[in-house]
């Protein structure tokens, strides 16, 4: 995914770890992928913190919904690994745990109208925390197919990308980029969704 410039920083070659400077002074924190855990880098990119969220948490949100949710006494030989919200050994979480993760913080997921196009959004309300967009991907030359998380935030009024594969976080060089990016990004069956503060 292009994104219209790279930060100046290297890539933490350990995992998660500060990307670089924003160009207003501060850090940009930006997590690498390991596993299919991709919502949990995600989550702590969009927030700008280590461990701001944690595996052991996101597996107690997915089990908290499994035992609330309608289908909780099904059970076949495979639950112990594939899980309704996600996968036990690997990750792999879904919407439902992006969406409980961030109400926990007093932040609420809004879906955005793909109909509307990415123009419609405005990246300058005072609520806008930032978006979390899930893409198609495909893997090991096409033999694997799934989704992926991606964080995108504006940190000292510099929008980033700060997808998990990459090496390290991407700053777009204008709006007009991270808008014309996003609306790739649904044109190739994305899904958008806005972090807001709740009120």
């Amino acid at each position: 995914m292009e994104s219209g410039g790279r930060s100046e920083a290297k890539p933490d070659e350990e995992g998660p770890g500060p990307a670089g400077s924003s160009g207003g002074g501060s850090k940009v924190y930006h997590e690498r992928q390991r596993m299919q855990f991709c919502l949990l880098h995600a989550l702590n990119n969009l927030m700008q913190e280590k461990e701001s969220f944690t595996r052991a948490e996101l597996d107690g949100i997915a089990e908290n919904l499994v035992l609330n949710g309608p289908n909780k006494d099904k059970w076949t030989p495979l639950s112990f690994i594939w899980k309704p919200h996600h996968n036990a050994l690997t990750g792999n979480y879904d919407v439902n745990v992006l969406i409980a993760a961030v109400e926990s913080r007093k932040k609420k997921v809004v879906w955005h109208d793909h109909r509307k196009g990415a123009s419609s959004i405005d990246l300058d309300a005072e609520a806008l925390v930032g978006l979390m967009i899930n893409v198609p991907v495909r893997r090991f030359r096409g033999l694997w197919t799934g989704r992926h998380w991606v964080a995108i935030r504006s940190i000292d009024g510099v929008w980033f990308n700060l997808d998990s594969d990459l090496p390290s976080a991407e700053p777009f060089q204008c709006k007009e980029r991270l808008i014309a990016f996003l609306g790739s990004v649904l044109s190739q069956g994305g899904e958008l969704m806005l972090v807001l503060q709740d009120e």
